[in-house]
């Protein structure tokens, strides 16, 4: 049996939010075992329930269209003597009924919750009134138009909010797990952690988990919004929604289901439309001071002309006071609204970008400022060797197979970039003696010669000279001495993203003011910050400090954002008039303090952000003046007697329409 529910939204305190219709969808039971067949993919299975909706949310509509059309044709080209009198009347209330009594209903809800001067009201009076003065026709027809309009709006919010959880829920519904060396499939909801996932090539990753394999290549375009190729090692974190590529691979289970990365994720774009935008609030308070006001000019286009006008006609009047109801419903304003913030978040969403709430598009579209902290946020936050300054006596590659073997001693940033650089360990090479000076470095015997691997206090400590000034290099030293003889050093950095010059340049064009903040060394904030083009570039920075720049500008009364990654940079975003997380390597705390998340960690999605949030403030705004344009026009014209009750309806349903088709576009807009 199919059923669906026709209900209004109401807000926690039983107050009218929007006009919208929302359904409840009971399907038959061929329909279920269609559904719950394991060869309908998900997205066969949105279809179809997508259409089957879809096709029983019109057939009221569809019943009084039809019925409506015999009737104009019974009035109009082939009369019917039947036709007349009380079977007319009745013809025209059967026609009605389908989709007027639902609204009649909707209104008397609305009253019963004290909300009286709702758009429900308003379609109620006007269509009524219709019947009252003989006018069947157009009461039927506004009310149908009307309803037709809603249930398009009521499509695109739909589809707007399921747009945005299909970008993002692509976990699959079961996953493969190894117990006791054969493979079994349970729901993914149901693992628990510890499990060993079987991941086969183009199979989706249902939880987060520990690479056990030692390699795997994934497509991370669900959190990310990239489908370059990740690899991972074994030991990393892969995470939920992840799709593997080259081959069959293990995972164990580290978080479950619930708790996923994703799921927090879904959890932050389906809470981003609670917090509204202040143009939707104040879009609503309006609508609540406009209805009734509209409704005593209705009462006075009726009633005043009597004391007027000269051979006042009662039904004359109250005709033009229904064709102002009908086009001054508020409907369009009240629903193309959000729905153009719909549309921003969902767009920000598909690129990778999460908003917190629609707030937050208004306010990143206005900003000033742009904070950021340089590692993790424009360099890479991981060490990599950047430069190898050997003497041309030694063997590079001897020397570098002998400094990864005594770095594989260490466990330190620089060990683990060093080791990434030279690969494997030569099992050849032989270390003795291997000892750790703190503060300086490791030192070793390796072919019955001295290895010495630091910084340039260790060779100073064991009195080896070297022809170069170390403060005159900006990255890291790592200084090499075989055999009492200074070898050369190695350049270890943290390495500038690929689009971080972009970013800046971005934000230029955007007329953004740029500093840089990080508790790094001073030279080489300055170093990162002269390749970038940053004039205002601050290091050695504690959090407290950040915290005081962040305040010095705002005391200039200029709006912030505050880019970062690390927990210390929790307290400056919570400070910021929006605050930036990287999600991909950021930390929780930062995160949930945030206002907006970068999922992949690129800070080119900085400036889009704030495209973004510029091109959904437009749409909403576009919409804003289409509408009242339009209203105004028509009821001038309405109040005038310039304009019949058909025009009006068609005014009020395009001007809906219009507003929605405008609201969807940033969807499809590439940022």
């Amino acid at each position: 049996m199919n059923m669906i529910e026709h209900k209004h939204t109401y807000d926690k305190d039983g107050k009218q939010i929007c006009c919208t219709q929302s359904e409840k969808i009971y399907t038959n039971d061929g329909a279920e075992d269609l559904l719950k067949d394991k060869k309908i993919t998900s997205a066969v299975q949105s279809r179809l329930v997508w259409i089957d909706s879809t096709l029983k949310l019109f057939i009221p509509s569809s019943i009084s269209l039809v019925l409506l059309i015999l009737a104009i044709l019974f009035d109009n080209y082939y009369t019917q003597e039947w036709f007349t009198g009380w079977i007319r009347i009745i013809w025209y209330s059967a026609s009605y009924g389908p989709v007027g009594f639902p609204v009649i209903k909707e209104a008397f809800e609305s009253i019963a919750k004290k909300e009286i001067f709702s758009e429900f009201l308003l379609m109620s009076i006007a269509t009524l009134g219709a019947f009252f003065i003989g006018e069947y026709p157009e009461g039927v027809a506004v009310m149908l138009f009307y309803t037709v309009g809603e249930l398009f709006q009521t499509m695109a919010v739909k589809r707007a909010k399921a747009n945005i959880k299909s970008l993002l829920d692509q976990r699959p519904d079961e996953v493969t797990i190894l117990q006791d060396n054969r493979a079994k499939t349970i729901k993914a909801e149901n693992a628990s952690i510890g499990d060993i996932i079987q991941l086969k090539v183009g199979e989706k990753l249902g939880l987060d988990g520990e690479l056990i394999s030692e390699t795997a290549s994934f497509n991370t375009a669900a959190l990310t919004g990239e489908s370059k190729p990740d690899t991972k090692s074994k030991g990393q974190t892969v995470l939920a929604g992840m799709i593997n590529l080259n081959s069959v691979s293990l995972v164990k289970v580290s978080t479950r289901y619930t708790d996923s990365k994703l799921s927090k994720i879904l959890e932050l774009v389906q809470n981003a439309t609670k917090q509204k935008a202040p143009t939707e609030l104040f879009i609503r308070k309006f609508a609540k001071i406009y209805t009734p006001i509209v409704v005593f000019f209705a009462f006075a286009i009726t009633v005043l002309p009597y004391f007027f006008v000269d051979n006042y006609e009662f039904t004359k009047w109250l005709y033009r006071a229904l064709i102002f109801l009908v086009i001054s419903c508020p409907c369009a304003l009240v629903i193309s609204i959000p729905l153009g913030y719909f549309g921003g978040i969902g767009a920000a969403s598909k690129n990778g970008i999460l908003f917190k709430g629609s707030n937050f598009l208004d306010v990143i579209s206005e900003i000033q400022n742009v904070v950021m902290d340089k590692t993790g946020t424009m360099t890479e936050g991981v060490f990599k060797v950047q430069e190898i300054e050997f003497k041309p006596e030694f063997n590079k590659k001897e020397i570098l197979e002998m400094v990864n073997a005594l770095e594989s001693q260490s466990t330190h940033p620089v060990a683990t970039a060093i080791h990434q650089f030279a690969g494997e360990i030569n099992p050849n090479i032989k270390l003795e003696s291997v000892e750790e000076i703190s503060g300086h470095g490791l030192k070793a015997i390796v072919q019955n010669k001295e290895l010495l691997v630091g910084n340039f206090k260790l060779m100073d400590k064991f009195s080896i000279t070297y022809d170069l000034d170390p403060t005159s290099i900006v990255y890291t030293l790592i200084a090499i001495a075989y055999n009492k003889k200074f070898v050369g050093y190695l350049t270890i950095a943290d390495s500038i993203k690929p689009d971080a010059k972009e970013t800046i340049d971005k934000l230029k064009a955007l007329k953004v003011k740029i500093t840089m903040l990080s508790g790094d060394k001073h030279n080489v904030v300055k170093f990162v910050s002269e390749k970038l083009g940053i004039t205002d570039a601050f290091g050695d920075l504690l959090p407290e400090d950040k915290v005081n720049k962040v305040k010095e500008i705002k005391e200039r009364n200029e709006s912030v954002a505050f880019v970062g990654d690390g927990v210390n940079d929790a307290p400056v975003i919570a400070l910021s008039n929006v605050g930036i997380a990287m999600g991909g390597l950021g930390s929780d705390a930062t995160i949930a303090t945030a206002d907006i998340v970068i999922q992949d960690d690129m800070p080119s999605k900085i400036p889009m952000a704030i495209n973004i949030g510029k091109q959904t403030k437009k749409i909403v705004w576009q919409n804003i003046i289409l509408a009242f344009s339009v209203k105004a026009i028509v009821l001038i014209l309405g109040a005038g007697g310039l304009a019949s009750m058909w025009e009006a309806v068609f005014a009020d349903v395009g001007v809906a329409l219009l507003a929605i088709v405008n609201a969807v576009r940033i969807q499809r807009t590439k940022f």
